[in-house]
């Protein structure tokens, strides 16, 4: 059996867990202990009551996510909360949660994972967050219809778009998750073409006047990649088999 400690040692040096800055409930890293063995790594978006009822199921003992426990900040533990460490503790299960260094790495990362499934090449960091470029961009010149395409196909779904800009792209952008609302921001590296999962009202109107492309794949949808490719990672690494724990949120 392997040690729960030393596959978070590694994970944390792996993902720069200590040096990356994030938003404060973000609380990147082991969140919740299990009793120190490993057998099995769980691999989901968020974690949820649903997430840990099916990782219970399936005997995972690491459970590895992208939207971890504390998001809702300081709180009580009762209702939601006590069900959700109940479930944890009675099953075994441990929680670690990568937020930002797992969307920006330049590997395993959520942006880098989604880049490369749409064949794009040559990417370079973009998009200051938190005192780090967290986003890719590319120079790739291609129909934007063959990249909306291109997108449904990788993220099997449907992609909203706002084409607003060239019909043949220049540069890319890409930050998944919830990134529209910063489209002014995005639109001031040079971007034409901007892929992310979901955006308020406000930036397909924005995405008109500042005559862009934008690709809306979904939040969940987009962020499905840093956690798999983490998990398959370390599972490759420690030998430890892995599943991943699909719950989708719609959004």
């Amino acid at each position: 059996m392997t040690l729960l400690s030393q596959i978070v040692h590694y994970a944390d040096d792996f993902l720069r867990i200590r040096e990356i800055g994030d938003w404060d409930n973000a609380l990147n890293g082991l969140q919740i202990e299990n009793s120190g063995g490993v057998t099995k790594i769980g691999a989901s978006v968020d974690v949820s009551t649903r997430v840990l009822i099916a990782a219970s199921k399936q005997n995972v003992d690491l459970l590895i996510v992208h939207h971890g426990l504390f998001w809702p900040g300081l709180q009580p533990v009762t209702g939601v909360l006590r069900r959700q460490l109940e479930l944890a503790f009675e099953n075994n299960i441990a929680l670690y949660s990568a937020h930002l260094p797992l969307d920006l790495h330049p590997q395993l990362g959520n942006n880098a994972q989604l880049a490369a499934a749409l064949g794009l090449k040559s990417n370079r960091p973009f998009f200051e967050e938190k005192g780090q470029l967290v986003g890719v961009k590319s120079c790739a010149s291609l129909p934007r219809d063959e990249l909306n395409r291109k997108l449904q196909k990788v993220l099997s779904g449907p992609v909203k778009a706002f084409m607003f800009g060239p019909k043949k792209t220049e540069t890319i952008g890409i930050i998944t998750g919830g990134a529209g609302s910063e489209i002014f921001r995005v639109a001031r590296e040079e971007i034409d073409t901007f892929v992310t999962g979901e955006a308020p009202h406000w930036a397909a109107v924005a995405a008109d006047e500042l005559e862009m492309n934008l690709l809306l794949g979904g939040h969940y949808a987009t962020e499905v990649f840093g956690v798999k490719a983490l998990a398959a990672h370390l599972s490759k690494r420690f030998k430890i088999p892995w599943v991943f724990i699909d719950c989708p949120t719609g959004m």
